[in-house]
């Protein structure tokens, strides 16, 4: 009998060790299973990542096989579906358009020919200069019409020019008149006619494209004229939108007899512009303003009504505007009480805004030479002599041109 128990004892341990070794191993297998499945779905992974690789290489093979197209320029499409294209290498073709090719192929559209059969496969974007495209001005400048003293007289002209046609057309049409499309700044240096345009710049909702006349000369020839025309195409394109010409003096001059090739060459560029201003292309919602301080040099051309409808004066300042122009740019700053803004005014007799900008700049650091908190009636009365001092001559140099 106790033989009898102990062997009962001994299977029954023996059937729990081994009930216990399989539930571990089973365990196991499991955890097994769980990393082969997780090793699977990496290896998925990888395989996938490869064979997009691998279409990605087989895509870039075959783009590199293919023969490389020539670029031409669409200049009329016949009445048989062909069409006749100027190539980049000279000559023109009538070619075929492929079928892959929308209706909507268009005279003056780029595309691409095949290089053997020189059908059109493939319609090109326009694109612009990149010169061209870095005027557009997409920050406005941070001026107002509020930070501009002396010149009511010219702002309410420059909005009724330029900002009231886009903002209200309407008026004119019941009015029965078209509104003016251009307007001149004239002025010596300093007199606030890039403020102005500045400030058009930041009120008006409308796209602002600023040039440099100088940026329209370029070395070879009939660059300058494409770069106005593509001036102006982007301006027709983004539409409402103005045109700020600065220093047009650089590109409008008088046109001589006696001219070197170069000179003739800014006046090929200067006709595109004429053309651009008053040609048979409606300009549409696209106002010009335009800025020089030299207009005695201008062709006359230039200034005829159509191109530039108003021309706007920009004198001196006299002592009113002075002192409206002194306190916009001492607004800011930390005066002593000594400070007497008619004393300095009658101090600036023939100075222009950018003088009087520039003497409350040298105020402010004559103050902070001596390490002063405050800019005293000294520092301006010194700034003053300073600023006078050194431009007295430029004054007396711009009395002749604008009297």
């Amino acid at each position: 009998m106790p033989d009898m128990l102990e062997s009962s004892y001994k299977k029954k341990v023996y059937n729990n060790i081994e009930d216990s070794y399989l539930s571990s191993y089973t365990k196991h297998l499991e955890r097994r299973v769980r990393s082969l499945e997780t090793e699977k779905q990496l290896v998925d992974a990888e395989r996938i990542r490869l064979e997009r690789e691998l279409h990605s290489l087989r895509t870039e093979i075959e783009k590199a096989r293919q023969p490389p197209l020539i670029a031409a320029q669409v200049i009329d499409i016949l009445e048989d579906g062909r069409a006749i294209v100027k190539s980049s290498t000279g000559p023109n073709f009538v070619v075929y358009i492929s079928k892959s090719i929308p209706k909507s192929l268009f005279p003056g559209a780029k595309v691409a020919l095949n290089q053997r059969t020189f059908a059109i496969v493939e319609i090109l974007p326009q694109t612009k200069d990149p010169f061209v495209r870095g005027m557009e001005v997409e920050v406005a400048p941070p001026v107002t019409y509020n930070d501009i003293g002396g010149l009511n007289e010219q702002i309410q002209e420059i909005r009724e020019t330029v900002e009231l046609p886009l903002t209200h057309p309407d008026i004119f049409e019941e009015i029965g008149i078209d509104p003016p499309k251009g307007v001149l700044l004239c002025g010596p240096p300093g007199s606030g006619k890039t403020l102005v345009a500045q400030a058009v710049a930041r009120e008006t909702k409308s796209t602002f494209l600023r040039v440099i006349g100088s940026e329209f000369v370029q070395k070879f020839i009939g660059e300058g004229a494409r770069l106005v025309r593509e001036v102006f195409q982007l301006a027709r394109e983004k539409s409402p939108s103005i045109v700020f010409i600065d220093e047009i003096d650089a590109v409008a001059s008088r046109r001589l007899e006696i001219a070197t090739s170069g000179d003739r060459e800014v006046q090929r560029t200067l006709m595109q512009l004429l053309s651009a201003l008053d040609g048979f292309d409606a300009r549409g919602e696209v106002r010009i303003v335009a800025a020089t301080n030299r207009p005695d040099i201008l062709d006359p051309a230039l200034l005829r009504p159509g191109r530039f409808d108003r021309v706007i004066e920009f004198p001196f300042p006299d002592e009113k505007a002075r002192l409206e122009i002194f306190r916009i740019h001492t607004r800011k700053m930390n005066l002593a009480d000594d400070v007497n803004p008619n004393t300095i005014v009658n101090m600036t007799d023939g100075a222009t805004g950018a003088d009087i900008k520039s003497v409350c700049t040298e105020a402010g650091m004559f103050a902070i030479r001596e390490f002063r908190r405050k800019v005293q009636q000294t520092d301006f009365e010194k700034a003053t002599s300073k600023v006078l001092g050194c431009s007295s001559s430029g004054i007396d140099s711009c009395e002749g041109i604008y009297g």
